[in-house]
C-alpha cells in the first residue's frame, strides 16, 4: 500500500479524488508536485488503475521529468511501466503521428524549427512587393499567435485580429496562406501547428478525439492557468468519453497572458466541467509568515480571483524590508553591497534573487556585481556585456590596448564595413606568417598589398592610432563616445536591423554601456583607466564562460538575475525585488493603454512569493531611463500593504555607510514617522 499519512488533510482529499473532474488550487510553495504524485501512487498501487490509462500532462520537460522521477521513486519502474507523462507538445506529436494523414499530410512530416520558418516567410515576402519593408520576425510572431488562437489562413480575414488598415495584416493576409501551402508542400509543420492541428483534427474527426479520451481514462493537467485557447479544446477532446480530469493550478500565478494563457479556463472550471470539485492547498512550505501576509494583502485586491489565503508554520521576527533610494545607481550598490555583506559571512550566493520587471532594469545591477566581483547568472535574458554591439565595442578597446589581439582585430576589421574583404585578409595573414610579425604589424608597415582596399587598411589603422591618443587624453566615457562617433557607430545599427523598435534598444545598449564607463569612473576614481576597466570585464567574462559541468556547489555559488515572469516556479533564501515603482511595476505598457493590471499585480504577488526567508524591496525616487534621470512614483502596489506588515528604510547616506543591524534598528525608530510621510506624498 501507498500510505497517504504524510500528506496534510488538505493534499490527502485531493489525492483520494480520482473520479470526475476536480481543480486543486494549489497556492504558490502548497506541495503540489507531492499531492500530485502521490494521487498517481495512489491510483496504481492501492486503486488498481492501470498505468496505461493515466495521462499526466505538464507544459516543461524539466517539469515532467521531476514528475516522472517522483513516481518512479514511490511505484518503482515496474509498476510506473506505461503511465504517460508528458507536456503538451510531446503529446500532440505522439497523435500526429498516428493520425495526422486524415488532414492529408504523411506519417513521416517533419517540424521546421525558426529558421526554416524564417526562410519560407522571407521567400514569400520577396514574392509580396510592397513598397513597405517588413520585419521578418513580426510575421513570423504574428502567424505564431493567430495559430494559438486557433485562426488558420482561411478564417483570417473574417478575424477580429485583421485590420485593414495596418500594412502587416494585409501582408500577412498573403504570406500567412502561402506559408501554409509551402509548409503542407514540403510535408513539414512548425511548433505551433502541433496544438493547432490537433485541435481541427478533434474538430473534423470526432473518432479520433474519442479513440484518444478511451485510452487516457484518468487525466492530470499541471500548471492550469497557463493554458491557452488550443489547449483548453485539446482537453475537452481528451474528456469526451469520461469526465475523470483533475487539473491542478493557480490564478494568482497566471502571468502568461502575452503567451496566450486565458485565465478564464482556471476561473470557469466548474462551468465548463460540472459537478467539479474544488480542493484548496493553502499551507505554504516555503515561504515565513511574514512574507505570506504581504502576498495575501497585494493579491487579494485583485477582483476577479479564486479566494484563498496562504499561511505558513514557519514564524518569523523579520518582515519584509522596503530600500528608499535615490537613484538608479545607488539602487545597486544598496543591493550589492547587501550581497557582499551576505558572501562575507560565508554564506551561498546562490541563496540570492534579484528581481526584476523588465530586462532593461538588470544592467545597473549587473555593473555593480561587476564591480564588486560578485559572481552571477542572468535566467530569461542575455547577459548585457554578451550583446553584440556590446561585445563589439570592448574588442575595439581591446585593439588599442593591444594590436597584437588578433582575434580582437579580425572582429572588428568590418565594424563598420570597410570593404576589407577574406583575401585581403588572407594577403596580410600570410605575411604576418612569414615575417613572424602580427596581423597589425603587417596592416600597418605593408598596406600596399591590399591593392584596391590599400586606402581601407590605412584608414583603419589611423582610427587605432587617433583613438588610443583620445583614450589617453580624454575621460573613459568621453574616448567611447569619439570612438562610436568615428566609426558612425549608430548609422552602422541602423543598417544591420530592419525593425525599429531593434534598431533602439541595440542604440541604448551602447548608450548603457557609456553610463557603465561613467560609473566605473566614479567607483575607481584616478584608477578609472581604459586598461583596468577592460580587464574587469575581461575577468568577469572569463568566470562566466567557464564550462558548464562544474559541480552543483560551484555553480550555485552565484547569484541568479531573472525578470519575473522567468521566477515562476523557483524559490530563494533570499530576494530583491527591485523597482517598485509605477511603469515598473505596473508597466508603463499596461498603464499607457489603459489595460486591466490584474496580472501585474499577480507579477508582484509571484515575486512577493519566492522568497522563503528574507525579501527586500527597492524604490527609486529617480530610475535612469534611456540616459535620463525621470522623477519615479511608489507602485501602487505598496498602497496594498500595511504599514505594520514593512520595515520601510531610507537610503544609505544617512549612515555614509552600509548600517549594521543596530543601526537599521535605531534608524528605524528615529525615522520610521518620516517615511511614513514621505511615502503619504
Amino acid at each position: 500500500m501507498i500510505t497517504l499519512s504524510g500528506l496534510n488533510p488538505q493534499q490527502r482529499q485531493a489525492a483520494e479524488i480520482i473520479d470526475g473532474p476536480v481543480l486543486i488550487l494549489a497556492g504558490a510553495g502548497s506541495g503540489k508536485t507531492r499531492t500530485i504524485t502521490y494521487r498517481i501512487a495512489h491510483m496504481v498501487y492501492n486503486l488498481g488503475i492501470s498505468a496505461k490509462e493515466i495521462l499526466g500532462v505538464s507544459f516543461t520537460n524539466k517539469a515532467a521529468k521531476e514528475m516522472r522521477e517522483r513516481v518512479s521513486s514511490l511505484l518503482g519502474k515496474s509498476r510506473m511501466r506505461g503511465i504517460t507523462l508528458t507536456t503538451f507538445h510531446s503529446l500532440g506529436v505522439r497523435i500526429l503521428k498516428e493520425d495526422i494523414d486524415k488532414l492529408g499530410y504523411h506519417k513521416n512530416f517533419s517540424i521546421y524549427d525558426t529558421t526554416d520558418q524564417m526562410a519560407i516567410i522571407r521567400g514569400e515576402l520577396k514574392k509580396f512587393k510592397a513598397e513597405k519593408s517588413f520585419d521578418i520576425k513580426e510575421i513570423q510572431s504574428r502567424i505564431s499567435y493567430l495559430k494559438n488562437q486557433g485562426v488558420g489562413p482561411e478564417d483570417y480575414q473574417r478575424s477580429k485580429f485583421f485590420d485593414e488598415d495596418d500594412p502587416y495584416c494585409i501582408a500577412l493576409e498573403h504570406i500567412y496562406r502561402e506559408y501554409e501551402d509551402k509548409l503542407k508542400f514540403y510535408n513539414a509543420i512548425d511548433f505551433d501547428d502541433i496544438l493547432f492541428l490537433i485541435v481541427l483534427l478533434f474538430r473534423d474527426y470526432p473518432e479520433v478525439a474519442d479513440k484518444w479520451s478511451e485510452r487516457f481514462k484518468y487525466i492530470m493537467i499541471d500548471e492550469y492557468q497557463d493554458t491557452n485557447h488550443l489547449q483548453f479544446e485539446l482537453v475537452m477532446g481528451l474528456t469526451r468519453k469520461h469526465n475523470n480530469l483533475c487539473v491542478v493550478g493557480d490564478d494568482d500565478q497566471s502571468i502568461y497572458a502575452f503567451r496566450g494563457a486565458d485565465i478564464s479556463n482556471i476561473l470557469n472550471f466548474e462551468k465548463n466541467f460540472p459537478g467539479a470539485k474544488v480542493v484548496k492547498l493553502e499551507e505554504n512550505y516555503r515561504s515565513t509568515s511574514p512574507i505570506l501576509e504581504l502576498a495575501n494583502e497585494v493579491i487579494s485586491k485583485n477582483k476577479d480571483r479564486r479566494d484563498k489565503t496562504l499561511w505558513s508554520q514557519k514564524k518569523s521576527p523579520d518582515k519584509p524590508l522596503l530600500w528608499l533610494t535615490q537613484d538608479t545607481d545607488h539602487e545597486a550598490e544598496i543591493v550589492v553591497e547587501q550581497i557582499v555583506k551576505h558572501q562575507s559571512q560565508g554564506r551561498h550566493l546562490g541563496d540570492i534573487a534579484i528581481l526584476y520587471r523588465s530586462n532593461t532594469q538588470a544592467q545597473p545591477l549587473e555593473e555593480q556585481l561587476r564591480l564588486s566581483q560578485v559572481p552571477y547568472t542572468i535566467i530569461g535574458g542575455q547577459k548585457f556585456y554578451e550583446k553584440k554591439e556590446v561585445k563589439d565595442l570592448i574588442s575595439y578597446m581591446t585593439v588599442l590596448l593591444n594590436p597584437k589581439d588578433q582575434m580582437a582585430i579580425r572582429r572588428i576589421l568590418n565594424v563598420p564595413n570597410r570593404g576589407i574583404g577574406r583575401a585581403t585578409l588572407e594577403k596580410f595573414l600570410a605575411i604576418s606568417q612569414e615575417e613572424n610579425i602580427t596581423l597589425y604589424e603587417a596592416m600597418l608597415t605593408q598596406p600596399e598589398i591590399a591593392g584596391k582596399s590599400e586606402k581601407n587598411i590605412r584608414a583603419f589603422t589611423e582610427l587605432v592610432r587617433k583613438s588610443q591618443e583620445n583614450f589617453q587624453n580624454h575621460p573613459l566615457n568621453e574616448a567611447i563616445s569619439m570612438l562610436i562617433d568615428d566609426i558612425d557607430f549608430y548609422k552602422f545599427i541602423e543598417k544591420q536591423y530592419d525593425s525599429a523598435k531593434q534598431v533602439e534598444r541595440r542604440k541604448n545598449d551602447v548608450m548603457v554601456f557609456i553610463e557603465s564607463a561613467e560609473r566605473f569612473i566614479q567607483f575607481q576614481k584616478a584608477h578609472a583607466t581604459l586598461k583596468n576597466f577592460v580587464e574587469r570585464l575581461l575577468l568577469q567574462d572569463s568566470q562566466d564562460n567557464q564550462d558548464g559541468d562544474e559541480d552543483d556547489d560551484v555553480r550555485k555559488n552565484e547569484v541568479t538575475l531573472m525578470t519575473l515572469h522567468s521566477s515562476k516556479g523557483l524559490e530563494f533564501d533570499t530576494v530583491y525585488l527591485v523597482g517598485m515603482e509605477e511603469e515598473s511595476l505596473p508597466h508603463k505598457n499596461v498603464i499607457k493603454l489603459g489595460e486591466d493590471i490584474s496580472e501585474e499585480r499577480r507579477l508582484c504577488y509571484v515575486g512577493i512569493t519566492r522568497a522563503q526567508q528574507k525579501l527586500v524591496m527597492t524604490f527609486c525616487k529617480e530610475r535612469k531611463i534611456y540616459g535620463k534621470n525621470l522623477v519615479r512614483n511608489k507602485s501602487r502596489f505598496l498602497e496594498d500593504i500595511d504599514r505594520e506588515d514593512l520595515f520601510i528604510l531610507q537610503d544609505r547616506t544617512n549612515f555614509g555607510h552600509l548600517a549594521s543591524e543596530e543601526e537599521i534598528e535605531q534608524y528605524k525608530k528615529d525615522k520610521f514617522a518620516e517615511m511614513m510621510n514621505f511615502l503619504d506624498d
